[in-house]
């Protein structure tokens, strides 16, 4: 079985020889870059677990664009709602990269959870963290100030899917400012001034679809408003 798969929130606590028995079942899929996984207002009964890949999920905005809300990689879950809740899909998924994932239908999942309880016990704690993260993004639209967010993104991104080079963290994220401004819930001209001032501070390296990360605390610290960058000469 697929180490990523494998790793799924889902999956945790559960035996590797009887995953091994489970994923006998589950067919695989690949998804070309920017190739949409599903839509918006879509009807949906499956799941999908990221083997290799990232994917964007967003949402349509009051203009009908569509916004980045998060960025899901390898061992994540997306279109699990779709399973336990008969209305369409509240979001859309695209592939950002070339993805690999393994697909759950709707009957299958159930048929687990009817064999295997613990399974039933994994996807409640999942829903109680996404619960929660929903929090969080809130609160962090009404309490902390652009920058902070700003801050709070790139250290989201940081753990998620951050390299150690050296004594930096190196970020692949390959989104746009424009997309970074979006999760952060602010204007690309309002991201790129917190990033910009970031990277005079030493903070950080801004790349092309990428980030150095020199100084996590000072960002942890100006996610939570404690601090401000200043610039260097």
């Amino acid at each position: 079985m697929d180490d990523n798969v494998a790793r799924a929130g889902v999956f945790r606590g559960i035996d590797r020889d009887v995953l091994v028995e489970l994923a006998k079942s589950l067919p695989w899929v690949t998804f070309a870059r920017r190739q949409t996984i599903f839509v918006e207002g879509q009807a949906g009964d499956c799941l999908y677990i990221i083997a290799e890949g990232k994917v964007k999920i967003g949402c349509k905005g009051r203009d009908g664009r569509q916004t980045l809300i998060t960025l899901l990689g390898p061992s994540d879950m997306l279109g699990e709602l779709s399973i336990f809740d008969p209305a369409p899909r509240s979001s859309t998924a695209v592939a950002l990269t070339r993805v690999r994932a393994v697909v759950m239908e709707g009957d299958t999942l159930r048929a687990w959870v009817g064999e295997r309880p613990e399974i039933a016990d994994q996807l409640l704690r999942l829903l109680a963290r996404r619960i929660r993260r929903t929090n969080d993004i809130v609160s962090d639209l009404v309490f902390n100030d652009v920058p902070g967010r700003v801050a709070q993104q790139l250290l989201l991104l940081t753990k998620r899917f951050g390299v150690r080079v050296g004594t930096s963290w190196r970020v692949d994220h390959g989104l746009s400012q424009e997309e970074i401004a979006q999760l952060a819930g602010t204007s690309r001209e309002t991201a790129n001034k917190a990033l910009t001032d970031f990277a005079e501070a030493d903070w950080i390296t801004i790349e092309s679809k990428s980030v150095l990360i020199h100084d996590f605390e000072q960002l942890a610290a100006r996610a939570s408003s404690a601090v401000s960058p200043v610039r260097r000469a």
